[in-house]
């Protein structure tokens, strides 16, 4: 079985092996992945952070031994913490880097880091921080970052940036943590999960401080929450029912 890690800044990963296929996820730079099927186009992949399974361009991934995938990946990840950042190809040429990149992997890419330190792991107390960086980026369908990113996308590259590793989609985000009673019982950073007529969970944001919660809807946003659910701050109404609320950290 082969390995791979991404090499460019953003990259799509598709639900099945063609562009004009629906992006369920994507893979930032330094991400790493599991090559679990394809041709000589297209890469049928895994990723090692999360487990989350779509089709990605055989020219938008480099092969890697095992060990460093799984060093890169898994055991030893760094994050940027920056809006932009950028790195130095070993032709003198920059890239950009997104929010949430995987940095641990630069030197075996034979790239150069040019932003601040290492991020610290297991930050609990800079969730709050790190979310407010999201501010207003457009809902994107399977996005990760700052320019386009959807609600489960959203939590967990806030928590992933802070050292913490939770699964990609908010039903199995939802499978985490302890379960609160009541919204007075969670504190600042603890996630809510909310659900259709049908009881699916299909939505997830990050609580902040005094009954406010911040989440993609549109645009990522910032709105009350009660006992109910999500409550609109520009429509009046109520836009998502409350299902549970965890305490994942």
């Amino acid at each position: 079985m082969e390995y791979g890690i991404c090499h460019l800044s953003i990259v799509p990963m598709r639900k099945e092996n063609n562009h004009t296929s629906e992006m369920v996820s994507q893979l930032l730079y330094g991400d790493c992945f599991r090559v679990i099927g394809g041709g000589e186009e297209w890469y049928h992949i895994t990723s090692l952070l999360d487990d989350y399974s779509g089709w990605i361009d055989h020219k938008q991934g480099k092969i890697i031994p095992r060990n460093e995938a799984e060093k890169i990946g898994i055991n030893s990840p760094a994050y940027t913490t920056e809006l932009i950042d950028y790195i130095e190809t070993k032709d003198n040429q920059l890239t950009s880097l997104v929010l949430g990149s995987n940095i641990s992997g630069v030197s075996l890419l034979n790239h150069t880091y040019l932003g601040p330190s290492f991020a610290k792991k297991n930050r609990k107390e800079k969730l709050l921080e790190t979310a407010s960086l999201y501010l207003n980026a457009p809902y994107l369908w399977g996005g990760k970052t700052p320019m386009g990113i959807d609600c489960s996308g959203l939590t967990q590259m806030i928590y992933r940036i802070n050292g913490y590793k939770i699964p990609r989609d908010a039903n199995q985000q939802a499978q985490l943590g302890t379960t609160l009673s009541f919204i007075d019982e969670s504190k600042p950073g603890d996630l809510a999960f909310f659900d259709d007529d049908e009881g699916k969970i299909i939505h997830v944001g990050l609580l902040l401080e005094n009954n406010h919660i911040l989440h993609a809807h549109g645009k990522v946003r910032v709105d009350r929450i009660d006992q109910t659910g999500i409550y609109n701050i520009d429509t009046k109404k109520h836009s998502h029912k409350l299902r549970i609320i965890k305490k994942i950290i």
